[in-house]
């Protein structure tokens, strides 16, 4: 088997001043190997997800892995979690050949995973989930003073305090619960920490105390193991990357400051792209007004919002979690009853509350949380992408699936889909090739305008290309298009015209040639930059 390259890997990051999060192992040498991958294989029906891979992680640093949707990523994380176990090869742990035969015993063992899609029980408080299965006890009984006071250190520690830990995890938006998760790898004595895209539900600030409290993690002797499609991130944090491909090893322990963007995206694409936006056409005459909204407002989330998109135009949303705007995208398509305000489609007024109203006026949206919002995990490709427009299949009772997988079919190919078979669990595709799904659907139907709430959210840096060549591709073909992303220049890119939010009112409006980031940051954070200050 070819062996991946390898390059000498820089030194760990250099370490915080704040007091430690955790006191390091007695027995952790900073740089010495802690875990080593040889040749490790694991095959699921007609796939082969882990072919041969190889990886080298040390105490004390931040080893970046990289790979687009589907190279095995997410499968490599399970074995190691043991959630998997691997056909061969070999996992040595510390020194030591092992195979973790479940969750419980690769916790046991010091390495602590906190995934994507966040593994939290809602119905349970913040500190019930941080220490979940292994709640300190005395006599048999849940000694709860004691988890709640170690759990408000732990918040405390990532700067996160003002978390209650009697809270219910439902109360917290997307990015408090990623911190609970964070609490919990925290809770244990972890040699070895994974985060699978750990900054995709974080606001631009938290993004700063992540990487804070990484370092200190590090800096303690603790390894950890960091999944972005992000460049920029592993450029920062990063002291060692490893690419995958097709479930292969295609370069270990190359640099991550030092390695040309262009060799990178090479070695995780098989071919040379960059990260570029479809060029924008030229200005052309205004297509007609599609969406109208007038004063729209839900206390608490966002008040007196007034904008309007018209046909072939890309409108974006930029702001901080927290600003509003995936609540107002979700009050748009009816998800959320208006307390105030109207919602047009060309000219008519829509119900407040009303989904299926706006379905039936054209209008289609894509959810942040794809998985639980959007998906039906269980059910075939084919039937998801069919969704919205299953009564065309239907006819006496019976559904004719043989044209929902010819029309899924002409979709999945024009969309790139991998894997291709449409009669697949859509749960066994990539996030990225989930997110072509979701838009997908709406290709079908006689969608006028489409919702997108961060449609590139765990999506790697090949699909997203593709994606943007969708949306663009929408908007040529009168489509109107209203765009939420975390990402800035995602937004100044992709949109004609954005809308910057802020404390849930939209505070400017211009075409997006008249930005740049560093004004669209300086916008969306000149509140939060006070209101956040330390007392």
């Amino acid at each position: 088997m070819a062996q991946p390259e390898e390059i000498a890997a820089t030194g760990p990051a250099d370490a915080g001043t704040q007091a430690p999060l955790v006191e390091a192992p007695a027995d952790t040498v900073a740089g010495e190997v802690v875990l080593r991958l040889t040749d490790l294989v694991k095959t699921f029906p007609g796939v082969r997800a882990l072919d041969g891979v190889q990886l080298e992680v040390r105490a004390g640093e931040v080893h970046c892995l990289l790979g687009q949707n589907g190279a095995g990523k997410s499968t490599l994380i399970k074995v190691l979690a043991g959630v998997h176990q691997p056909d061969s090869g070999q996992v040595e742990w510390r020194g030591e050949p092992i195979t973790f035969a479940n969750p419980q015993a690769a916790m046991r063992a010091g390495i602590a995973t906190i995934y994507q899609e966040l593994d939290l029980v809602d119905d349970l408080s913040v500190g019930e989930n941080a220490f979940l299965g292994h709640e300190p006890r005395r006599m048999g009984f849940v000694r709860r003073g004691h988890m709640a006071r170690r759990t408000r250190q732990i918040l405390g520690r990532l700067g996160h305090g003002e978390i209650p830990p009697g809270r219910m995890v439902r109360a917290l938006p997307a990015a408090g619960k990623q911190i609970v998760s964070m609490a919990r790898a925290l809770s244990h004595e972890a040699r070895l920490i994974i985060m699978d895209e750990p900054s995709a539900v974080l606001a631009h600030d938290e993004v700063g105390n992540l990487f804070r409290i990484i370092r200190e993690l590090t800096a303690q002797g603790i390894a950890v193991i960091y999944i972005s499609h992000r460049l920029e991130e592993i450029r920062e944090i990063g002291d060692r990357v490893t690419v995958l491909k097709d479930g292969r090893t295609t370069a270990a322990n190359l640099p991550a400051r030092d390695t040309p963007t262009r060799d990178l995206v090479s070695r995780m694409t098989g071919r040379s792209i960059e990260y570029v936006f479809p060029e924008r056409p030229a200005a052309g005459p205004a297509g007609a007004e599609l969406l109208q909204v007038d004063g729209l407002t839900r206390s608490g989330e966002f008040a007196d919002v007034s904008l309007d998109v018209r046909a072939g135009e890309i409108v974006g949303i930029a702001g901080l979690v927290g600003s509003g705007r995936s609540e107002l995208l979700e009050t748009i398509y009816g998800a959320r009853p208006a307390e105030a305000g109207t919602v047009r489609m060309a000219g008519k007024a829509l119900r407040a509350g009303s989904v299926g109203a706006a379905v039936r006026a054209g209008m289609g949206m894509a959810p942040e949380e794809r998985k639980s919002q959007a998906l039906l995990l269980g059910e075939p490709i084919y039937r998801n992408v069919t969704l919205a427009t299953f009564g065309r299949y239907a006819r006496f009772g019976f559904t004719n699936a043989g044209a929902e997988e010819a029309e899924a079919d002409r979709i999945a190919e024009s969309l790139e889909l991998r894997p291709r078979d449409v009669r697949r669990p859509v749960r066994t595709l990539s996030g990225g090739n989930q997110q072509k799904v979701v838009v997908g659907r709406w290709l079908l139907g006689d969608t006028k305008l489409l919702l997108l709430d961060e449609p590139t959210r765990g999506v790697d840096i090949g699909a997203r290309a593709e994606l943007y060549q969708v949306i663009r591709g929408l908007a040529a073909r009168g489509v109107g298009v209203l765009l939420v992303s975390s990402e800035v220049p995602e937004v100044l890119g992709l949109a004609d015209r954005v809308l910057v939010m802020r404390e849930g009112r939209v505070i400017r409006e211009a075409p997006a040639g008249e930005l740049d980031e560093n004004t669209v940051l300086d916008l969306v954070m000149a509140g939060s930059l006070m209101e956040g200050a330390p007392a």
